[in-house]
């Protein structure tokens, strides 16, 4: 068989037909994940007056991207699944078969489509998905409020600095605390030297600028020696100041609000920097970036084969595999991402475990085929 082969009055028709079919499911899919929750806040808040008609429309479509990259793989499975469920029952694969077509080149449009696809899910969760999330941020004026801590540690990995932000706002940051630790190192703790208790500080690219100061100087006993009010101050100089400020920005975001390229960068920061539960979590959410995607192909695949069916066989067999599959991929994935935040399992071994394990099925259902 060429690797290319000649494209046929067959192939456009099973295109079609899946594509189709396909489409549908993942409308159904966003409908039935939009409806419950989604929908009945959105118009919660325009009969509340939070939103207008505009905005409205404009939340529902920017949580479209969220909800399509979990449809598409979805949506093929089903489709593919569909079609040739029915083309079993109406006998179309039994007079394929008949004038010499193999399971491989039946198969041909089917991989062909979930390539188109693979790719529409991967570019959503690169692309989309940070972009609407970022717009959904500013429709609600959503900013992180949460408290970020700051270590700076020596060559030693002690440390140096500790810096407590209450709050921040783009640059803008407010009731700030600096732990400043002295060079003398005890046998049982690093001893602080001063606290500071900023109202006010801002990130200005190569330093930190605190403003309305109380600085405390403390004695190797722990005791306040001396008290006193400072304008303003500098910390964080330079790399520093600029990763602490990448770490606190990133820290309040989910990493499907970061796109590829950021989220590598942030990878390595995290690495950089000794962080190794979240170094770890994040470097398998990225993996699960490239290998997610490449699950389309795998399903549709899977929603081929048990298409494949007997006239006389039920229909509901091979849907309830398919959603049972659909099913366990989706609710073991937490489980994965925990196992590779611990160090349990390598992150690459957590993220690239679900897509073999669709393999493993395919090969299966393959064999018991006997296509």
């Amino acid at each position: 068989m060429k690797l290319f082969p000649k494209i046929s009055i067959y192939d456009r028709y099973i295109f079609k037909q899946v594509l189709f079919a396909t489409v549908a499911a993942i409308l159904l899919f966003t409908v039935v994940w939009i409806a419950p929750e989604m929908l009945l806040n959105t118009i919660k808040k325009t009969l509340e007056g939070q939103y207008t008609a505009k905005t409205a429309v404009l939340v529902l479509f920017y949580e479209l991207p969220k909800i399509l990259g979990k449809a598409f793989p979805v949506g093929l499975l089903l489709g593919s699944l569909f079609t040739f469920d029915k083309l079993s029952k109406d006998s179309e694969l039994t007079i394929f078969r008949a004038v010499g077509l193999s399971f491989k080149r039946i198969l041909a449009p089917v991989l062909f489509l979930s390539l188109i696809v693979t790719w529409m899910c991967f570019f959503t969760c690169d692309k989309l998905i940070p972009l609407s999330a970022a717009k959904l941020n500013a429709i609600n004026d959503k900013h992180p409020t949460t408290q970020y801590i700051y270590t700076q540690k020596d060559e030693n990995n002690a440390p140096k600095l500790a810096v407590v932000i209450s709050g921040f706002r783009d640059e803008e940051m407010h009731n700030l605390i600096v732990l400043d630790f002295s060079k003398k190192i005890y046998s049982d703790v690093h001893q602080l030297s001063n606290i500071y208790s900023a109202e006010r500080g801002k990130y200005l690219v190569d330093r930190w600028q605190l403003e309305n100061i109380t600085r405390y100087e403390i004695s190797s006993d722990g005791i306040f020696t001396e008290i006193e009010n400072i304008k303003n101050m500098d910390i964080l100089q330079g790399e520093d100041a600029k990763n602490a400020y990448i770490l606190m920005t990133y820290s309040t975001k989910k990493e499907r609000e970061i796109n590829n390229d950021d989220l590598h960068n942030y990878i390595k920061l995290l690495k950089k920097e000794g962080l190794d539960e979240e170094y770890r979590y994040m470097l398998n959410k990225y993996l699960q970036r490239f290998f997610h995607p490449f699950v389309c192909v795998l399903l549709a695949i899977m929603g081929t084969l048990l298409g494949f069916s007997k006239p006389r066989e039920q229909r509901l067999v091979g849907f309830t595999i398919a959603i049972g599959s659909i099913f366990v991929y989706y609710i073991t994935l937490p489980f994965f991402d925990l196992l590779a935040e611990k160090g349990v399992l390598h992150p690459f071994i957590t993220a690239i475990f679900p897509p073999v394990a669709f393999l493993c099925c395919i090969i299966g259902f393959y064999k018991s085929k006997d296509l």
